[in-house]
């Protein structure tokens, strides 16, 4: 039986990152233990957590620096206030509860500490790594975090390192704004205007990305790293290729073409599924979604029911009934459905009390004299729209 613990506490080069495992001496845990204490690797040296010298803290527990111990300055950071922090918050831990105190004799800590070579401040490394040890105890003996929590957390969450968010459609519904104009530089400035929410996502339209190639995208990405970005190559042969594409600039969703063949929107969605980027199947032009949906050896992430601009000039009306026949045919399956071609917010709301659960509009937001305005007319369409997902989320833990 061993139980595992994580926690970071505190800012700044005294930072305190601790990972833990706490598990019985006759056990994996037990042997890890031993062989870390004797086997010795320079600049990592594993050692005792002491409250103070000739005082080791109970259950006992060895402290493994994570960072390369290069001279005696750096030293005394670990030998002195991280392993006094680590040992006081195991003790404390065993007079708190945390810990049974049966188990004082026959369970070892293994405990990993980051002291960063430029910390300086001892009182803050003491304080940072006592708390992270502390929660990480905690949350090894609760079993922290449950599948729920992580399951609530991974596609809101921001790692404080890689400094930005890799949204996923995870809370329908969503407005899409088609970036349809070729024009690369007043496409940056539509974007710009456009308010920031987590309901808003950005299509890298076809005629944009025939006139700049693959490599708009990630142009577009750099005005924005949080951005939710789909690059729509209504693709029709080699769907593995133009998949390969749209990652490599770092696209978050790829559209293909639904008159492709069925075994080029197979390779397509496999390709998505290795790469974890999102499946966008375009219906323009398709009779019947659903017969194609049907020959497929997997779903896409999205289907998209899409009246061209064409058809809608000539009075071409919106397939009300495609969006009900794909949302009840697939009701026990992850599938979200979108709507597109000549979307109004009062088509919006329409949509989206019938189901659709993405909203794509272009030429209603990029030809629009007030683009916010626009654009927010579409976000208060609806109570849905209105709620902005993290809205009350308190970032903390």
């Amino acid at each position: 039986m061993y139980l595992i613990g994580e926690a970071l506490v505190g800012d700044g080069s005294e930072v305190a990152h601790v990972d833990l495992i706490v598990g019985e001496k006759e056990g994996p845990v037990g042997e890890a233990f031993a062989n870390s204490l004797s086997n010795l690797s320079a600049g990592h040296t594993p050692l005792l957590a002491v409250v103070r010298p000739n005082l080791p803290a109970k259950p006992s527990t060895l402290l493994v620096p994570k960072v390369t111990v290069k001279d005696l300055d750096q030293a005394a950071r670990v030998f002195g206030p991280a392993q006094a922090a680590v040992a006081k918050a195991v003790v404390d831990a065993v007079e708190e509860g945390i810990i049974p105190k049966e188990k004082l004799d026959s369970w070892v800590i293994i405990c990993s500490v980051f002291v960063h070579p430029d910390a300086k401040d001892y009182r803050k490394i003491y304080h940072y790594n006592y708390g992270a040890t502390k929660l990480a105890l905690r949350r090894a003996m609760t079993n922290y975090p449950g599948l729920e929590k992580i399951l609530y957390e991974k596609d809101r969450a921001k790692h404080p390192i890689v400094g930005f968010k890799v949204p996923r459609l995870w809370r329908p519904p969503y407005l899409q704004i088609a970036l349809d104009i070729p024009d690369l530089e007043r496409t940056k400035g539509i974007v710009s205007q456009v308010p920031r929410s987590d309901r808003i996502i950005f299509e890298v339209g076809t005629p944009l990305i025939k006139k700049h190639g693959a490599k708009v995208i990630g142009e577009l990405r750099s005005l924005d790293r949080d951005m939710f970005l789909i690059a729509d190559f209504k693709t029709l042969d080699v769907g593995k290729v133009e998949v390969d594409l749209a990652f490599e600039e770092t696209a978050d969703g790829v559209t293909a073409s639904g008159l492709a063949p069925v075994e080029t929107l197979d390779s397509f969605i496999y390709e998505t599924r290795r790469l974890g980027i999102y499946a966008i199947v375009d219906m323009m032009g398709v009779e019947n979604p659903m017969v194609k949906l049907q020959s497929l050896k997997e779903l896409p992430e999205v289907v998209l029911v899409h009246r061209g601009i064409d058809v809608e000039k000539r009075g071409g009306s919106i397939r009300w009934e495609q969006i009900q026949a794909i949302k009840s045919g697939f009701k026990d399956r992850k599938l979200l459905v979108a709507l597109a071609g000549g979307i109004t917010p009062e088509i919006a709301r329409d949509a989206i009390n019938s189901g659709a659960d993405i909203i794509v509009v272009g030429r209603f937001i990029t030809q629009s004299r007030d683009i916010e305005r626009s654009v927010r007319d579409f976000l208060e369409c609806t109570p849905e729209m209105r709620e902005d997902i993290d809205l009350l989320r308190e970032h903390v833990e």
